[in-house]
């Protein structure tokens, strides 16, 4: 659990130096929002053991700076997400709420029209699943910090630009209560038991992928339609989840120069 953690800062503080020039330079900024709607399938077996499914909201702002003369780029991205579900019976619902903050360090590549980028990301996420219909522990909490290994391939062709993005997990660290575990145990009593676990690509096989269209309006301004493939799942402490996100997405991004100091 310490190599994790040590080996997360470390990348946090490289790319922290990494990504301060010294002295004044220009720094080209890309930055974006995007709104996404969709489906969201649940499962969280702590909470039921029925899967659940329904309508999803993401909302996505993005910012990448670079150095028209370096190859390197710095990444910052949050991502909210929100789903009302039901299982099949439409009996029961859940509610589903997560934040996820990422920061990372791209290698910029270019071989003709494709531009791509490849590198690493650091992925810290809090949020929860409520059950309505469950009096005792209705509630599941999610709090996670990933490494996730990165690439980024854009296509240009005249006014368009295709891009897809994978992000893939490779080591982290991950909260759950135990099989048969109730919060109350934990908070109230301070009973531990391996509530804090290290994951990785075996026991949270996830993976995130975004795939757009860009169509430049002007030399500032560009529309973007696209897809959010977002597939979240762990298997840790005798209990399994999973949250899968497919949503259409709709945004613009603008690209601007300064003098950064």
């Amino acid at each position: 659990m310490r190599t994790i953690c040590s080996l997360i800062l470390l990348l946090l503080g490289w790319n922290g130096l990494m990504a301060q020039p010294s002295g004044d330079s220009l720094s080209v900024t890309t930055a974006t929002f995007s709104a996404g709607i969709g489906s969201t399938h649940v499962l969280d077996t702590y909470l039921s053991q029925e899967k659940f499914s329904g309508p999803g909201l993401t909302l996505l702002a993005t910012r990448q700076w670079q150095r028209p003369d370096r190859r390197w780029c710095t990444f910052l991205q949050h991502q909210a997400n929100s789903a009302f579900v039901e299982d099949r019976s439409g009996q029961r619902e859940e509610m589903e709420f997560c934040y996820t903050f990422y920061y990372g360090r791209y290698r910029q590549w270019q071989w003709g029209k494709f531009d791509v980028l490849t590198g690493a990301l650091a992925a810290a996420t809090i949020g929860f699943l409520y059950n309505t219909s469950n009096s005792n522990n209705p509630a599941q909490a999610r709090l996670s910090l990933q490494l996730m290994p990165s690439a980024v391939v854009t296509y240009h062709l005249a006014r368009w630009a295709f891009r897809y993005e994978a992000d893939l997990p490779l080591a982290g660290i991950a909260f759950s209560p135990n099989y048969g575990q109730s919060y109350y145990e934990i908070f109230s009593r301070g009973i531990y038991d391996h509530n804090l676990v290290p994951t990785t690509f075996v026991s949270a096989p996830n993976l995130r992928q975004m795939l757009s269209a860009d169509f430049r309006v002007s030399r500032r301004l560009t529309l973007r339609l696209g897809y959010l493939g977002d597939y979240q799942q762990m298997h840790v402490n005798g209990l399994k989840s999973h949250i899968y996100t497919h949503h259409i997405l709709l945004g613009i991004v603008s690209r601007f120069s300064k003098i950064r100091r």
